[in-house]
């Protein structure tokens, strides 16, 4: 039902009043210092060396921002959906608890992914803010952007917290971010296109969510065509999203429902 998974979308954000002073900062500093540091510094270098024919007019900030973007919609989603998972199903056992309520444990899953788009559409706006004030694009364009970027994270969000629901400790959520997390930040076209890299490589990263994600939000942050078909960038994040919602309901259920 849908009321109730409001509800417990409105308890993280009843929660989330109470920390978001923690996390505002970083919320804002990241993308200054990621657009300091390599948009205008490794980017200066970029630029004087021509960089690669695929950045969008020669400017490799405009080339960066809108994949981080996508790139940081993706970490925040991953953050979001796993280690509270394992908190409220391990730790502090907060699911158990609200299953003494009229919630069911669906309702819990699919209230997590209601709370989880909220966040990145707020983390997605304050970054696309910054990246008008640096001038690395247009801010209506980067309002635009916002939809894709949040898809992209969603697309992660809910696959995630259907594997958190299933683990006994969180070795396995630190592996995830180790090995599939970081690799998928740093090679999924954010900072260069995956065109360079190495041949038996490259068909691996158009099977990825992630690549989907950044060019789909490049795409429509600067107003050109992306690598593929918009419907099939958009077909296959929401594929993502439809079978992880579905896994996460099914694996909460199994986990607290005996």
């Amino acid at each position: 039902m849908v009321a109730p998974a409001l509800r417990v979308m409105e308890v993280h954000a009843r929660g989330y009043r109470r920390t978001w002073r923690s996390n505002v900062v970083t919320t804002f500093l990241n993308p200054v210092l990621f657009l300091l540091a390599m948009g205008m510094g490794l980017g200066t270098l970029v630029d004087r060396g021509g960089g690669p024919a695929a950045l969008a007019g020669g400017d490799y900030l405009a080339f960066l921002a809108p994949g981080l973007l996508a790139a940081t919609a993706m970490q925040t989603a991953a953050g979001d959906a796993s280690f509270p998972v394992m908190a409220g199903m391990k730790w502090m056992k907060t699911y158990h608890a609200a299953l003494a309520t009229p919630v069911s444990a669906r309702d819990l899953a699919h209230g997590l992914l209601a709370w989880t788009t909220v966040r990145l559409l707020m983390t997605t706006a304050v970054f696309t803010i910054v990246m008008a004030i640096f001038g690395a694009l247009s801010l209506p364009r980067g309002l635009l952007a916002i939809l894709p970027a949040t898809l992209t994270g969603m697309a992660f969000a809910a696959p995630i917290a259907a594997y958190a629901s299933g683990l006994e400790n969180d070795y396995g959520l630190s592996s995830m971010f180790r090995f599939v997390i970081v690799p998928l930040f740093l090679f999924s076209g954010t900072f260069f296109p995956i065109g360079q890299l190495p041949d038996w490589i490259e068909p691996l990263a158009y099977l990825t969510p992630s690549w989907h994600g950044v060019e789909l939000t490049r795409a429509t942050a600067l107003g050109t065509a992306p690598a593929w078909p918009a419907a099939v960038h958009v077909a296959y994040l929401v594929l993502w999203l439809a079978v992880g919602t579905v896994a996460v309901g099914r694996g909460f259920s199994r986990r607290l429902v005996r």
